[in-house]
């Protein structure tokens, strides 16, 4: 009976040490949604999409634009499309959009992290989770997304309605964020505002609508309305990790006691550009600790019971 009580001891004190040692938050990591044949899209439509100005929308993922059912897409030229096509209403354009529909859908029925109704994204640093504003989201100012040193760090914006963002608004990447881990599923439509530095795959359901210079890393992609561009610069590129911000010495000077005192500032992280030789979002990306506890379970319970029989006979 000693012997057995010490071993049921020794069982209970392994699986503590498995579940301690895998990070809380690494095991509750929300997996990326899978984008399908989408991930080569810059820009998607399902009526039509409407370019005004020298627009530049390309990406070493994919800069392709397309339409689906819809046939129109004017304003290229001016507009550039580099490394991808224009597809209008063919067989790429409308399988992109069945597999936005899937995409939509699974971003739209992620459990809720938080909810953020009636709050100003501006001012707001985020950390990795599904947040849901049951009506529409604004950002005015700087919404900052920190990933807290994990480059798979997913964000997702359940948004009930409408997506607005204020001129010169911008989303922010700090400690390893990585926009291909931003998934923004909008109801009916989003606006993104003059100037708006934005980050992301936005899925509209309805219409989306990039203003006068806004800069998008990531896609806009709307499944039964338009998208209206103008003088907009998208990149759907490969994602690299945004940098951690590092620590910097710089000396300051005090005229009044003539000493020279250093101080530590942190260099802060702005949005990321597309550097390659990083992975595209694929499906099911999660921490394999889960696996590795079940299996150290199965394998002590397995030897309980070896020993409990062994007694036994």
């Amino acid at each position: 009976m000693r012997n057995r009580t010490r071993f049921i001891s020794i069982l209970i004190t392994l699986i503590l040490v498995v579940f301690l040692a895998a990070p809380a938050a690494v095991m509750a990591a929300e997996p990326t949604v899978y984008l399908g044949t989408t991930a080569s899209f810059a820009v998607l439509a399902g009526t039509t999409i409407t370019n005004t100005g020298p627009s530049m929308i390309g990406g070493s993922v994919g800069g392709n634009i397309g339409v689906s059912p819809g046939t129109a897409v004017t304003g290229f030229p001016p507009g550039a499309v580099s490394d991808g096509t224009i597809h209008s209403a063919d067989a790429t354009a409308l399988q992109a959009q069945v597999d936005l529909t899937t995409a939509y859908n699974d971003a739209a029925g992620r459990a809720v992290t938080d909810e953020l109704t009636g709050q100003d994204l501006g001012g707001l640093t985020l950390t990795a989770g599904v947040y849901k504003f049951s009506s529409s989201a604004q950002l005015t100012g700087t919404l900052i997304l920190d990933a807290q040193g994990d480059p798979e760090a997913v964000f997702i914006f359940q948004i009930g309605s409408t997506l607005t963002t204020a001129s010169s608004s911008v989303v922010s990447l700090t400690n390893g964020a990585r926009f291909c881990r931003v998934f923004w599923q909008v109801g009916s439509s989003a606006t993104l505002g003059t100037n708006t530095q934005f980050v992301g795959h936005v899925f509209a359901l309805t219409s989306i609508a990039a203003q006068t210079c806004a800069t998008i890393q990531g896609q806009l992609l709307a499944s039964n309305g338009a998208v209206t561009l103008d003088n907009n610069t998208i990149n759907n590129g490969v994602c690299a990790a945004a940098p951690t911000p590092t620590p910097t010495t710089t000396e300051t000077t005090d005229t009044t006691a003539t000493t020279t005192a250093s101080t530590t500032a942190t260099t802060g992280a702005t949005t990321t550009t597309a550097i390659s030789g990083e992975d595209v979002p694929e499906t099911g990306e999660s921490s394999s600790y889960w696996l590795s506890g079940l299996i150290l379970l199965g394998l002590a319970g397995s030897l309980m019971i070896f020993r409990l029989r062994k007694r036994a006979h």
